[in-house]
């Protein structure tokens, strides 16, 4: 599978930030599961920030993994 672009300015953009808020989300979770000592919030937090970079990723390269499987997205 290339890496080669697969997806617009509009939607690099949108992965970019949806990618930022994910892991936002995923440091505040992975934060507050630590206070309280909740290992499910940490799980999930880490969860996030996994996806999240991920999503930095596709839209740093202009890729969506989902489109070079043949998955049409909105975008």
């Amino acid at each position: 599978m290339k890496l080669t672009c697969n997806i617009d300015q509009r939607g690099r953009k949108a992965r970019l930030v949806g990618g930022i808020v994910v892991g936002l989300c995923g440091v505040a979770l992975i934060i507050t599961g630590a206070l309280i000592n909740s290992p499910g919030m940490l799980i999930v937090g880490i969860f996030l920030c996994v996806t999240g970079s991920f999503m930095i990723f596709e839209g740093a390269r202009g890729w969506c993994a989902l489109r070079a499987l043949g998955i049409k997205t909105p975008m």
